[in-house]
């Protein structure tokens, strides 16, 4: 018998009551690098967040260095890898690497292209992008693009020349994304949006006053606050250099029926919308609008819903990047503990929404009833 293994029988008592051991036992990740543990009975040495299966804790001895693990004698574990970089620092070097492929090629890579670059299968490598990321391989290089192009056509370059600068090798392929991806034609955006036209107009609520803007594509912007002049200046930074239009009569029947969305928030807005923000954001909108009325849903559900587990703050960067109000329903997102957390328009408002479609759900119950008689 070893020394090792005679000091490991002498103090079994240690592993089980020490602190480190609950977090051996759930793996923590973000214990690694801070100690190091071994097990006498198959002679390897691993990092506290190591997959295997769990040790008994009577054969586990702790180190406080890695040459203090590696002074056993003992073998490194090949799951846990304690020698070299975690697993999760290993992916997160892997996805950073397959960005960086991803922005210096000329062109879009394939799935296939950056899983064999990384070393890793197509279906493994395209899950832990999307976890890492909170978008596609394809959704990644889609937003990068398109954050060239508009970076090309600001700074003065022909929309021609912007198009292949940004990575698109056909300029049709390019055109028919083109409104999608700019919020506009490329030329208009080119002038800095100068010829865009925003219609708006301003009412009073049961939460204050409420402007709503329309481009010509949809609603563009819903915004809610105690003065209307602070609107009409956050309606102004938000399309600088857009023409603001004051609606007519027949635009402000529009804002009357978002008034009403107001006191009735859980009937939705049945309008076009002109939803502009990053791909991110846009999934993270899209998620919010499945969302049913009366119900709450907390950042990190959102996170999981979208396929990006880890990217609980940057969910809630995009809720509180929304600026249309109700139509897209981040008053509906609460923090873990059900409590309410911050809002855009105040969180007295948040709390008035959710009451109110709390309030509706059974009018709402009935109205999806008759709803599927009609249809029998």
């Amino acid at each position: 018998m070893t020394a090792v293994q005679r000091n490991a029988r002498q103090e079994r008592w240690t592993a089980a009551s020490d602190p480190r051991w609950a977090r051996v036992v759930a793996r923590d990740r973000s214990a690694d690098g801070a100690w190091w543990y071994s097990v006498v009975t198959t002679g390897i040495y691993c990092r506290p967040s190591c997959p295997s299966r769990t040790a008994n804790p009577q054969n586990v001895q702790f180190h406080d260095t890695l040459p203090d693990a590696k002074a056993t004698g003992f073998r490194p574990c090949k799951r846990c890898n304690p020698d070299g970089l975690s697993l999760e620092s290993s992916n997160a070097a892997m996805v950073a690497n397959a960005c960086r492929l991803i922005e210096q090629s000329e062109e879009e890579p394939s799935l296939s292209d950056l899983a064999q670059a990384v070393g890793r299968s197509a279906g493994y490598f395209h899950r832990l992008f999307k976890a890492s990321t909170g978008l596609t391989p394809k959704d990644y290089a889609s937003a990068f693009r398109a954050a060239k192009l508009r970076e090309h056509l600001t700074n003065g370059n022909s929309v021609t020349e912007a198009i292949y600068d940004a990575g698109f090798n056909s300029s049709g392929r390019f055109y028919a994304k083109s409104t999608e991806m700019l919020g506009m034609t490329p030329t208009r955006y080119r002038a800095g949006g100068s010829d865009e036209e925003i219609r708006f107009a301003i009412g009073e609520s049961s939460l204050g006053a409420i402007l709503v803007a329309s481009s010509q594509k949809g609603v563009a912007s819903i915004l809610i606050g105690d003065e209307p002049e602070a609107l009409i200046c956050n309606l102004q930074d938000r399309f600088p250099n857009a023409h603001l239009i004051g609606a007519d009569q027949e635009y402000e029947e529009l804002v009357a029926r978002v008034v009403g969305l107001v006191d009735a928030p859980g009937f939705g807005l049945d309008l076009p919308l002109d939803v502009r923000g990053t791909a991110f954001q846009q999934r993270v909108w899209r998620a919010l609008q499945d969302v049913p009325a009366g119900q709450t849903i907390s950042y990190a559900e959102i996170a999981r819903r979208i396929g990006a587990p880890k990217a609980t703050r940057a969910v809630a960067g995009a809720c509180a990047a929304n600026n249309l109000a109700i139509a897209i329903p981040c008053h509906r997102v609460v923090k873990n503990d059900g409590s309410l957390s911050g809002y855009a328009w105040g969180v007295e408002r948040k709390r008035a929404l959710i009451e109110r479609e709390g309030a509706q759900r059974p009018s709402l119950a009935s109205s999806a009833a008759m709803s599927c008689q009609s249809r029998t």
